[in-house]
């Protein structure tokens, strides 16, 4: 269920009409994601980075049917140095829509893939936190601690990000919420919520603003939950109204795979919530494309 202090009214303008919630633009050069734009639609190569042109050849297999975004993983510095091989490749190629780069537990790794790169993608309970299933409860003072040490690992990414005109995604996983998060807030949607919202204060604070963001879950009912508060935190808090990345992960192949996506992300779609989706199956992700412009097409 949805939190109680939370109703329709903070995230949903109508139950019996459509309207899209306005947001700020993200700009990635010529491109944007925001309600000024259409619904984006993106995916995610599945090739070892390292094997620059098989990332190159996935890349425009995926472009040619309709994929607007790329993700590509860079899970150490070796990779995020290779983004500029793959890049300039699908240049020569005559392909330049945006690359994402998709981090994980490595800040250095973000910090120099948004010098090549239009878009990164962290995650916030992991790419300051390791989490080690250790039940621990924080006091306040201890928690301010903790904030104090991810602002100063964040910061540089953030610097980096304003300075080259690069776009972020913060993007919760409700798979991998840290220690200090679960220990709080407990594996709920109000936790996901809070994860995002630390690391997005602090860009806020430093002026930069060219964020997505995004509360993916496997399960779809975790995920509308904690959209739907996502949004009416940003509104209680007076952030700006940022663009929403909508996904459920790990929804599988087949019917199955499409339902449980048409599920999470059709229902937030229809509160007039998403600005850029992607649909994660155990498939090609050539494959996904067709399914996000299927969901996507009713909003056009």
């Amino acid at each position: 269920m949805i939190a109680p202090d939370i109703t329709i009214h903070s995230y949903c303008d109508s139950l019996t009409t459509y309207h899209r919630r306005e947001t700020i633009d993200v700009r990635m050069g010529d491109f944007g994601i925001g309600s000024a734009f259409p619904i984006r639609v993106q995916s995610m190569t599945t090739t070892n980075t390292m094997d620059t042109q098989g990332t190159i050849e996935q890349s425009i297999r995926m472009i040619k049917v309709g994929c607007e975004l790329v993700r590509i993983t860079a899970p150490s510095i070796r990779e995020a140095k290779n983004l500029q091989a793959i890049r300039d490749g699908l240049i020569e190629r005559g392909y330049t829509v945006p690359i994402v780069a998709d981090i994980h537990f490595t800040p250095n790794a973000a910090e120099i893939a948004a010098r090549i790169v239009e878009k990164v993608r962290i995650n916030p309970g992991n790419y300051v936190d390791k989490k080690q299933f250790n039940v621990i409860e924080y006091t306040d003072t201890q928690y301010l601690a903790e904030m104090d040490r991810i602002r100063e690992r964040f910061l540089p990414l953030v610097r980096i990000c304003k300075e080259y005109g690069t776009a972020m995604r913060i993007g919760t996983n409700h798979g991998s919420l840290s220690d200090r998060i679960m220990s709080r807030y407990g594996d709920s949607p109000n936790g996901m919520v809070e994860s995002a919202l630390e690391f997005l204060r602090i860009a806020d604070d430093e002026g930069y603003q060219n964020i997505v963001l995004s509360m993916k879950s496997s399960n779809a009912l975790v995920m509308v939950q904690a959209y739907r508060l996502l949004v009416a935190r940003l509104k209680e808090e007076k952030l700006k109204p940022y663009p929403l990345h909508l996904g459920v992960t790990e929804a599988g192949d087949g019917e199955d795979g499409r339902v449980k996506s048409a599920l999470g992300i059709g229902t937030l779609l229809e509160d007039g919530l998403g600005d850029t989706i992607r649909v994660s199956l155990t498939e090609e992700p050539e494959a996904e494309i067709p399914v996000a412009q299927a969901l996507a097409r009713r909003y056009s």
